[in-house]
C-alpha cells in the first residue's frame, strides 16, 4: 500500500456519506478548508444546502447530493453526479452510521437490520461505487470502523456486530485490491469515544439515558485522521489513545476484560436521566459536537504520533537531548 501514490489534498475531490453532523460535517469542513473539492451526500437536503453554502462563502468548492446509503441506485447517482460535477473523485469516505442502545434481546430485529443496512451495507454499497471508479483512476477509500471493530461492549450489540463486519469487508477488499494491483488504498479508522451526536441519534431501549464512556476526543481529531489518509496510504487508524489501550487490554487479557466490562460496562455507558423515547435517530442536526457538557480531549498524543512517526522521533530525541544536557549541568 506505501507504494500507492495520493494526490495533494488541494487537487482532491472527496466524496463524504454522512456529511450533515458529527464526523462527517469535521471531515468536510478540514478537507474545504485545505483547498479539496467536496461532494457532501445526506438525506436531509436543508443541512447539506446549508453546510455547501457556508463552505462555499469561504471560498471552498462543495456541492451536495441527497442520497441514502440505504439505496444502491442513490449512491450510484451520486458517484455519477461527483463525476459530472468535479470530473471524478479522488478520496471516497463512508461515514455513515449509528447505534442502538438496549440488551441484546430486548432491542427489536428489525432495529436492528435497519442498523445493519445504514452501518454494514451501507459501507458495502459505498466501496463497491467507489472503487468501481478508483481502480480505474487510483485514490482512497476510507471506511469508519470503531475501536468496538476490534472489542465488544455491551449495551450496543447491534452496533458492535456491524462495526466488526465492517473491519472484516474492509480488511478483505483490500486484500483483493492488492492481489489485482489496483491503485486504491483502504483505510479503516476506528475512533475511540467522540464528542458528536452520537447518542443523541441512537435509538434508546433502556429505561435512562445513555452516555459514551470517557475519555472522549473532539471530531476534530477523527477529520485529522481522515483527511491523512486521504494523502498517505495507511492500513488503520485508531483516534484517541483509549481505543489501542482497550485493545490491547482485551487481547493481553481477554478474561479480565471480560469481567471488568461485564461488571462496569453498563455503568459506563447509563445517566441517572430517565429515557426520552427511541426515536431521537430521526433528528438531523449540523452540529459536529453534542451540546451535552463533557470534559473533551482536543487532540490525541497517541494518533498524532501514528499519524507522524518521524515527527514524534524528533521531539523523542529532542527531549532525550535536553535530558542529557540537563543531567550534565546538574553534574
Amino acid at each position: 500500500m506505501n507504494r500507492i501514490k495520493l494526490k495533494p489534498l488541494n487537487e482532491q475531490v472527496i466524496v463524504i456519506t454522512g456529511a450533515t453532523s458529527g464526523i462527517g460535517l469535521a471531515t468536510a469542513r478540514a478537507a474545504a478548508h485545505a483547498g479539496a473539492r467536496v461532494m457532501l451526500l445526506g438525506r436531509d437536503e436543508t443541512a447539506l444546502k446549508t453546510i455547501a453554502e457556508n463552505l462555499n462563502a469561504s471560498g471552498a468548492q462543495v456541492d451536495y447530493v441527497i442520497a441514502d446509503v440505504r439505496d444502491t441506485s442513490q449512491m450510484q447517482a451520486a458517484a455519477e453526479r461527483t463525476i459530472e460535477r468535479f470530473g471524478g473523485f479522488d478520496t471516497w469516505v463512508n461515514n455513515a452510521g449509528g447505534s442502538i442502545y438496549g440488551r441484546f434481546d430486548e432491542v427489536p430485529i428489525e432495529e436492528q437490520q435497519d442498523l445493519f443496512d445504514t452501518n454494514f451495507w451501507g459501507i458495502v454499497r459505498g466501496s463497491t461505487v467507489a472503487i468501481a471508479h478508483l481502480r480505474k483512476h487510483g485514490g482512497a477509500l476510507i471506511n469508519l470502523g470503531s475501536e468496538v471493530s476490534d472489542i465488544a461492549v455491551p449495551l450496543q450489540s447491534a452496533y458492535v456486530a456491524s462495526k466488526h463486519a465492517v473491519k472484516g469487508c474492509t480488511d478483505a477488499l483490500r486484500l483483493e485490491l492488492i492481489e489485482e494491483r489496483a491503485p486504491v488504498s483502504v483505510t479503516l479508522i476506528k475512533p475511540s469515544g467522540i464528542h458528536t451526536l452520537f447518542v443523541e441519534h441512537a435509538r434508546n431501549h433502556l429505561d435512562v439515558e445513555p452516555k459514551l464512556p470517557a475519555p472522549l476526543y473532539a471530531p476534530d481529531v477523527v477529520a485529522d485522521a481522515i483527511v491523512h489518509a486521504a494523502v498517505s496510504p495507511r492500513r488503520a487508524i485508531y483516534v484517541g489513545g483509549a481505543a489501542p489501550g482497550n485493545v490491547a487490554f482485551a487481547r493481553l487479557a481477554p478474561r479480565l476484560f471480560d469481567a471488568f466490562m461485564g461488571r462496569l460496562g453498563f455503568r459506563m455507558q447509563s445517566t441517572d436521566r430517565a429515557a426520552r423515547g427511541t426515536d431521537a435517530g430521526r433528528r438531523s442536526e449540523m452540529l459536529e459536537r453534542s451540546p451535552r457538557k463533557r470534559f473533551v480531549h482536543e487532540s490525541s498524543f497517541y494518533t498524532r504520533a501514528a499519524l507522524h512517526p518521524g515527527w514524534t522521533a524528533t521531539l523523542t530525541l529532542g527531549a532525550a537531548a535536553l535530558g542529557v544536557l540537563a543531567w550534565k549541568r546538574r553534574h
